[in-house]
């Protein structure tokens, strides 16, 4: 599950023009990488979104701000400074955010009130309200677009529409980008609502269902193989990625027993090793191209 957070981190910041690799991702080592830090800082900010849901199953502006807080590293808040605007890829300015603290808080408020009252309104149906506005206020100097996307899979998980946030919607607006962000000057434009999310919450859940069984699928024929050319370590636990400290962490023996179980299964076309630092990671390439590429 962790990995397919990841993902979703991965996603979601390449929508902001910021990319980075699996590779960088998995490697448990200190991040020189600016936008895999960025990618990080998401999955952190995910994680504290979910966490904070088990304490408290509600959706406040406080933690709209802690959440920016962890995508961005920083204690910046509300956005206090004036002049504030968007623009097209043309430079062509399309939409002027409410300005001052005050101003933006009190639109918050509202927001926060409409989400968690028991109003009646269909979830995906208050989940598009809730994206929208929040969208539209553009309570942060930076990370709105980031904190947005992270609060529709939280709403979604209060609606107890999904028991973990396994979906990739930012798969599909990285592939409708210029279509998603059309529709959502439409309805500041053009009070044009139909189907900007609802489009969006179909085909990704569809397409989420076929990625699962394609990766379990995977993973049975890997644990097969593994069962057949390396049956002293067979086991799914370590996939998608590993270090020879997992293999010994797990009693599968000594440094020099694992190195031994991590060559053989690198030798069969298993795992292929990246040097990461003074050690050695593991990749299970089939597994993260199917986390990845499978649709």
């Amino acid at each position: 599950m962790d990995t397919i957070y990841l993902q979703e981190a991965k996603t979601s910041s390449e929508i902001e023009n910021i990319v980075t690799t699996n590779d960088e991702l998995a490697a448990n080592r200190k991040i020189e990488d600016s936008a895999t830090k960025e990618v990080l800082n998401y999955k952190q900010a995910l994680w504290h979104g979910l966490e904070h849901l088990e304490k408290r199953p509600f959706i406040t502006t406080n933690l709209c701000v802690e959440i920016m807080q962890h995508i961005k590293q920083n204690t910046s808040s509300i956005r206090a400074t004036p002049g504030t605007t968007l623009a097209n890829p043309h430079g062509e300015i399309i939409y002027t955010p409410p300005a001052g603290e005050t101003i933006i808080r009190e639109k918050l408020s509202k927001w926060e009130t409409f989400i968690n009252d028991d109003n009646g309104i269909d979830p995906l149906i208050k989940m598009a309200l809730m994206h929208y506005q929040f969208e539209a206020i553009h309570p942060f100097s930076d990370g709105n677009g980031r904190t947005g996307r992270i609060l529709m899979l939280l709403f979604l998980k209060i609606k107890r529409l999904l028991d973990i946030p396994a979906i990739y919607l930012s798969n599909y607006i990285i592939q409708n980008k210029a279509q998603y962000y059309r529709l959502l000057q439409n309805v500041t434009e053009r009070d044009e609502w139909e189907q900007y999310i609802l489009d969006m919450v179909e085909v990704t859940a569809k397409s989420v269902l076929e990625r699962l069984k394609k990766i379990m699928q995977a993973m049975d024929v890997m644990a097969n193989e593994m069962k057949e050319k390396a049956p002293k370590v067979c086991s799914k636990d370590f996939l998608p990625y590993i270090k020879r400290q997992h293999l010994i962490d797990a009693d599968l023996g000594n440094p020099k027993t694992v190195g031994k179980y991590l060559t053989d299964l690198e030798k069969n076309g298993l795992l292929k090793s990246v040097k990461v630092g003074k050690e050695k990671l593991y990749l299970n390439e089939r597994l993260l191209n199917f986390l990845e590429n499978c649709h």
